[in-house]
């Protein structure tokens, strides 16, 4: 499969999609978001493992859930994680996990979701790469764009960052991320998948409460 992750044509205009630059906690987010897309997107290598193992804890949940992800990054070589990362999202014929809208939503893959995804994505400007070979519901490429909303790189109008979540995450990326916390193939990703889970929970508790 390759690397998903920055394989969509973003926008260039650093606009927030909420009215002005984005504040210090939609950096944070827009961060959480990139290194989630990192992670689904391709195997790390030692440079990122690296700075994973040097990760400070936090607070709460979600502190937890880095620290996990921190030990975890320290456990591991990057020759692990990619066979890891291959057993989970590539495999022989297919990986244990199928990290796609279409599927988790339907049961199959290039169905109804993509498409929604592909109309929210001509919305927003954002064009196919054409170094792209996975479909645009792959949740890497989904998780970028959320990066790429709540850190206003996107021409958005107001209120796109609910709608996004709430159309194209929200319904299945957390099942995905408990599905990936009990992975038969896991080890490192395990934490990742904590560490997702945390954090869109904690997403969508924040979208209901705006809403």
């Amino acid at each position: 499969m390759g690397s998903v992750a920055s394989v969509v044509a973003l926008p260039g205009d650093e606009v927030s999609g909420v009215g002005g630059r984005p504040d210090d906690i939609d950096l944070l987010r827009a961060q959480q978001y990139d290194l989630l897309a990192a992670l689904l997107g391709r195997a790390p290598d030692a440079s990122l493992l690296a700075a994973l193992a040097a990760l400070k804890d936090g607070d709460g949940v979600l502190g937890r859930q880095v620290a996990a992800l921190r030990r975890a990054a320290a456990e591991t070589g990057s020759d692990a994680v990619e066979r890891e990362y291959f057993a989970l999202f590539i495999g022989v014929g297919r990986g244990e996990l199928l990290p796609y809208a279409s599927y988790y939503l339907t049961g199959f893959l290039n169905e109804r979701p993509l498409a929604r995804v592909r109309e929210d994505f001509a919305a927003l400007g954002i064009e196919r790469s054409e170094a792209m070979c996975e479909p645009e519901d792959h949740l890497a490429i989904l998780l970028e764009v959320m990066a790429g909303l709540a850190a206003g790189r996107f021409d958005a109008e107001p209120g796109m960052q609910a709608r996004f979540f709430a159309r194209h995450i929200e319904p299945w990326a957390e099942r995905f991320f408990t599905d990936l916390e009990n992975a038969k193939a896991g080890q490192f990703y395990r934490a990742v998948g904590g560490l997702g889970r945390a954090f869109i929970e904690i997403e969508a508790e924040a979208f209901a409460m705006e809403g």
